[in-house]
């Protein structure tokens, strides 16, 4: 495997494709396309990422591997879908933390498809344990939680922190608590956005390591309250 120097332009003409012909027929006559125009570039970009990732963290893992490493899985989970097409139609690559043995330990994402390019870090859907110790965190740490968010690098890379919400507030909170909007979340994110052809050169690599350094302090907010080292 070379070095990353930016996607392949049939990267996203693969998943504009795919979009149309989402089919085991079609995707097994592009199964070696799929492997050298999706995952081994994704794989590339995330040995790139791993030196400059342990610069963030050492705690936070980047496995080039193409199955069971960073890369998501092109395979989507139909069980409680409506839609039952079988394949993803966007690239992910998810670097977790050591001590997360799936997607819901904090970490950072990087999402690639045709249309839209994000990447940032946060923690998605944790079940309720780290979900109320992330609640009380920020209840109880307001004004570490404030300075994280308000930080100048952070605002101003981040449009504040993303996540679907309750409607009202969880029980044993204060609905009148300055930070309130975020007791609520369900999930915890900061994610930047860029255009998809900012992908195709080398310097990504740059773009998404500022984003993740940016996304630092906010990070190690979220591990500290889930007793994870940062």
């Amino acid at each position: 495997m070379t070095g990353f120097d930016g996607l392949p332009a049939d990267y996203f003409k693969f998943f504009i494709e795919l979009e149309t012909n989402n089919n085991r027929e079609w995707f097994n006559d592009n199964k070696l396309r799929f492997r050298e125009s999706v995952q081994e570039p994704l794989a590339a970009f995330v040995e790139a990422m791993a030196p400059r990732l342990k610069k963030i963290s050492r705690h936070i893992v980047a496995d080039p591997r193409l199955n069971g490493g960073s890369v998501f899985r092109i395979y989507k989970d139909t069980r409680f879908s409506k839609d039952k097409s079988p394949y993803k139609t966007h690239g992910g690559v998810q670097f977790r933390h050591a001590l997360g043995k799936d997607a819901h330990a904090p970490g950072f994402y990087v999402h690639l498809d045709p249309t839209e390019v994000f990447y940032g870090g946060g923690v998605w859907r944790p079940p309720s344990p780290q979900l109320m110790q992330i609640r009380t965190a920020i209840a109880k740490n307001g004004a570490a939680w404030d300075k994280v968010i308000s930080a100048p690098a952070f605002a101003k890379r981040f449009d504040g922190i993303g996540g679907e919400s309750l409607t009202r507030p969880p029980r044993g909170f204060d609905a009148d608590h300055k930070f309130i909007a975020d007791i609520k979340r369900k999930s915890f994110f900061a994610m930047a956005e860029a255009k998809p052809a900012s992908a195709k050169k080398a310097a990504f690599v740059d773009d998404v390591d500022a984003a993740f350094t940016d996304a630092k302090p906010f990070m190690k907010f979220l591990c500290n309250a889930v007793d994870a080292p940062f």
